[in-house]
């Protein structure tokens, strides 16, 4: 059986993605900080701080020894939050960074050496704000332009080998999270909407689709991208 990782798996667009890949035939290790009250049939938790290299090691060591294989690396964890540009205030900078690019590093080379040539995937959960600009989110806007220029430095690193790296870039999305940003903005849903040119978010499960189709073998050929799934938002001037 395939076995698959996705970091952050046991809420929102991570858990629409776990249980798409157990559909999709692979054993699914869930790793997180914390244990879920339960997760569903053909998926397994795995603690781990992915901004913390010493436990990603740990986890990958745990992963080792349970399944003995590792097919495709999701790197979904990830972490928002208003940035207010105080000079005496880095913590947030400091934490998003941490979770969305460093782990999604870590995780990546963690995991290179043990996919397999020809059929090993690496797909990261990146953003619209990785291909533009907001003024309230410099850490998480800098994280995730980080995490592309990642995935194509990687992309390139492990084409030789036949293994995929891609990015996907979601907009707004059916989550707690998006929520929790309405919030803050001081939006409502139905405003963040009229927003997208298809006027309705994403749901999570169509973000699991698509990766979904990236780690299959007919997708061997598409590799270094950062696929946009935003209901049109980017095409808007």
């Amino acid at each position: 059986m395939r076995v698959a990782l996705v970091t952050g798996g046991a809420r929102g667009i991570g858990a629409a993605i776990a249980s798409r890949l157990v559909t999709e035939g692979y054993a699914v290790a869930v790793a997180g900080r914390r244990a879920p009250d339960a997760l569903p049939e053909g998926q397994s938790f795995l603690p781990m701080d992915v901004g913390d290299p010493d436990q990603v090691g740990a986890g990958f060591a745990t992963l080792a020894a349970r399944f003995g294989r590792l097919d495709a690396l999701v790197n979904n964890a990830g972490l928002a939050g208003t940035d207010t540009l105080a000079p005496d205030d880095h913590a947030l900078w400091h934490a998003v960074m941490a979770t969305n690019l460093h782990g999604a590093y870590y995780c990546a080379k963690a995991a290179l050496p043990v996919l397999p040539d020809g059929t090993g995937r690496i797909v990261t959960i990146a953003s619209v704000l990785g291909l533009r600009g907001v003024p309230d989110q410099a850490p998480y806007v800098a994280a995730k332009h980080g995490v592309i220029g990642l995935t194509r430095a990687l992309a390139l690193a492990a084409a030789p080998r036949g293994i995929t790296v891609n990015a996907i870039c979601p907009g707004w999305v059916d989550t707690d999270m998006a929520e929790a940003r309405f919030a803050a903005l001081g939006i409502t849903r139905a405003q963040a909407e009229q927003g997208v040119p298809t006027g309705r978010m994403t749901s999570p499960e169509q973000v699991a689709d698509l990766v979904a189709f990236l780690l299959r073998p007919s997708s061997g050929s598409l590799t270094g991208l950062a696929l946009p799934i935003d209901g049109g938002s980017l095409v808007l001037p």
